[in-house]
């Protein structure tokens, strides 16, 4: 059996993974997925990511590159003659990248906080942020996606990525939580996009099952109770 040229290390369920799988989809790249075991690393993994021994990483021609962000710009600058990722234009290029970061460091940790945490208090808090977040990702789609079907435009692009791998954990983390995030009332555009995000072929046989999040998710819940050996 050949070797792939291209190869992705990575666990189905996680979002960052997801990214690099939809972009690959987009540009219609063929490779090999390397699936990680959920409570173990790889030594290839160990090897190829050895500062931060995380998921994803790519692996083209024998080279690694890890951090999901920086994946989608390489895949986007190496194979330039599919429908492109990033914006051309350099302010709109700038603007993506800032959302893509508040996302990343500020509204999803928030989402997290949801499902996990242990007081009303700390989860009500929690779910305020991630309200106040998606007003603020409501106005920002009004503005990129300059009344078009996505951030990008007419076509899934790099803020769509961004932000569309983490509503397999919007939906989780709804029913976990017996709440509606992502509501049609307040954030209309979001909900739109959301559902043609979500069929776009490029996402659809990808995105984890909402049910198998939750399941995931209350594992990690449990986890972050058990106490810590002494």
């Amino acid at each position: 059996m050949v070797k792939s040229d291209l190869e992705l290390i990575g666990l189905r369920p996680s979002p960052y993974v997801n990214r690099v799988q939809y972009a690959l989809n987009l540009k219609s790249i063929d490779y090999e997925f390397l699936e990680e075991k959920f409570g173990s690393k790889t030594d290839l993994l160990l090897q190829s990511n050895p500062i931060h021994k995380k998921v994803p990483v790519l692996i083209h021609a024998g080279k690694p590159i890890c951090e999901s962000l920086i994946i989608l710009q390489y895949i986007d600058e190496t194979w330039t003659s599919a429908t492109p990722i990033l914006p051309s234009d350099p302010y709109d290029c700038a603007i993506a990248r800032f959302w893509a970061a508040y996302i990343d460091d500020k509204w999803y940790p928030s989402l997290k906080d949801v499902r996990m945490a242990q007081e009303e208090e700390a989860k009500v808090a929690a779910i305020e942020r991630v309200v106040e977040g998606l007003a603020l990702l409501e106005e920002a789609f009004a503005k990129c996606s300059k009344g078009k079907s996505f951030f990008s435009g007419d076509s899934i692009g790099y803020l769509d990525i961004a932000f569309g791998c983490f509503l397999g954990w919007l939906r989780a983390t709804e029913k976990i939580a017996d709440l509606k995030l992502l509501d049609k009332a307040k954030t209309p555009g979001l909900v739109g996009w959301a559902e043609r995000f979500c069929s776009n072929d490029a996402v659809k046989d990808v995105m984890p099952k909402t049910d198998m999040l939750v399941e995931i998710a209350m594992i990690l819940r449990a986890m972050s109770k058990a106490p810590t050996p002494k």
